[in-house]
């Protein structure tokens, strides 16, 4: 297998536009239909996650862990969709000139095989590893961008398992565990207000 090559900055700033453009015209109530891109990266198969953060507080993060769609168009979708993340209120027009968007394309996931929750703090790379727990009827991410708030190996675990409904300190039979890591692109606040 190739290792995974992320796309250059260049193309990490066409997707946050591509972002900001689908959360605007969500704003107004406006179609929007991306062209497909003239820059080639932004073609291929890719998973992404947007976030959408005001003050620092999060508004929305939705994405996807596999890639199933062109890259573009999934950055273009997982925008929209954050906008209404079910954990929060929806994102209003009156936030918009104050709205941080975030891109972050995912590499593959990789599995990692561990059998314990000792096993796993060994294993993980902070920083860098984003993780996905499954179980046969759950699931719980975090993007590697999360170790900036929770630093600590011990504590991000057991947030991630408190997040997918596990017990903080546990570990639940038949766990599967695998490890990805990504790039963030940012396209930061403030920005022109909307027409009207």
């Amino acid at each position: 297998m190739d290792p995974w090559v992320p796309p250059d900055a260049d193309d990490g700033a066409a997707l946050t536009r591509l972002a900001v453009a689908a959360v605007r015209a969500r704003l107004l109530a406006e179609q929007f239909s991306p062209p497909v891109p003239e820059r080639t990266g932004l073609l291929p198969v890719g998973a992404s996650f947007v976030t959408l953060e005001r003050g620092g507080a999060l508004r929305g993060c939705i994405g996807s862990l596999e890639p199933t769609r062109p890259l573009y168009l999934d950055v273009v979708r997982n925008a929209c969709r954050a906008m209404a993340d079910p954990r929060l209120a929806p994102v209003t027009a009156a936030e918009w000139t104050t709205l941080d968007v975030k891109v972050s394309v995912l590499g593959p996931l990789v599995d990692l095989p561990v059998g314990s929750r000792a096993e796993l703090l060994a294993a993980l790379r902070p920083g860098l590893d984003g993780l996905l727990l499954t179980d046969s009827g759950r699931r719980s991410t975090f993007l590697p961008g999360v170790w900036r708030s929770l630093p600590d190996p011990d504590r991000f675990v057991a947030a991630l398992l408190v997040k997918g409904g596990w017990p903080a300190h546990g570990w639940p039979s038949g766990l599967a565990v695998h490890r990805y890591t990504s790039v963030e692109y940012v396209h930061p606040c403030p920005r022109p207000p909307l027409p009207g």
